[in-house]
């Protein structure tokens, strides 16, 4: 079931989302699980499972199909929230959805799982996060310098992320491209902002060549930002096409004068 037309993103009331999430499957697509698998797995890492309605989870063991989606998500020094929406089709053809909070927001910094089957639970539940304020105080004293709010760099959208980084190492060909660490790293990946370095492809040197570069950034689900950089190009003996990839925008750009140089 993939009913994605009811399930954009939406901020909860007095707050705007800090990332301009749009649906996600939660779950990775190369582990298809059954509605009763996807429910146990839920509720086993959910802290608070206990408190669910035994009814509703009566109701979901006759569930025939499940999706997820990501629902709203915010992430500010270091701290981190994001809300999914699971939802289950059953035999009679109604619908019924449980409510995912993760956050790290509690001491240790260790991601938290809980449930809730009524979004309005999940309001009161979030609201009480110790989240950083979206807004500067005003009634501050003067004395008191705030620190300057920086933009966020990247609107990442949540496809098959994991996947992508996947593709897009293994398509890599110069040696030096980033190795187990940063593929391990990237399994985490679940929204990810591919962006273009510059407008418009570089050409040099012999007639046809051309040179681009692009920033694979991704989103971890621990917070952190990852970028990979990529240079597509046709400095190659016979002008084919080849991917390098690199872990840093000023080796792929070394890169890139490199091979310009060899063909010049």
């Amino acid at each position: 079931m993939h009913p994605q037309g009811d399930m954009q993103q939406r901020a909860m009331p007095g707050e705007a989302l800090s990332v301009p999430y749009e649906t996600a499957a939660y779950e990775p697509p190369e582990s298809p699980e059954s509605p009763e698998e996807h429910l146990a797995r839920l509720l086993g890492r959910a802290l608070n499972s206990f408190e669910l309605p035994d009814e509703t989870l009566r109701t979901l063991d006759r569930a025939l199909a499940h999706d997820s989606s990501l629902h709203s998500a915010h992430h500010s020094a270091g701290l981190h929230r994001e809300t999914y929406r699971h939802t289950w089709l059953l035999s009679d053809g109604s619908v019924r959805t449980l409510w995912e909070l993760v956050h790290n927001t509690a001491p240790g910094r260790e991601p938290r799982h809980e449930v809730y089957a009524d979004e309005e639970e999940l309001r009161a539940a979030t609201a009480r996060l110790p989240l950083p304020r979206e807004t500067p105080d005003f009634e501050l004293p003067v004395t008191v310098q705030l620190a300057p709010v920086t933009a966020p760099l990247h609107s990442y959208l949540p496809d098959d992320s994991a996947d992508h980084a996947r593709r897009l190492l293994r398509r890599a060909e110069n040696p030096d491209r980033p190795g187990a660490d940063t593929a391990a790293l990237l399994t985490t990946a679940f929204a990810h902002e591919i962006t273009q370095a510059f407008g418009h492809p570089c050409r040099a040197g012999r007639a046809g060549l051309f040179f681009s570069l692009y920033e694979h950034a991704f989103l971890l689900r621990d917070g952190e930002e990852v970028s990979l950089w990529e240079v597509e190009h046709t400095a190659t003996p016979d002008g084919r096409h080849m991917c390098e990839v690199y872990v840093s925008e000023d080796a792929a750009r070394e890169a890139m004068e490199r091979r310009a140089a060899q063909v010049s």
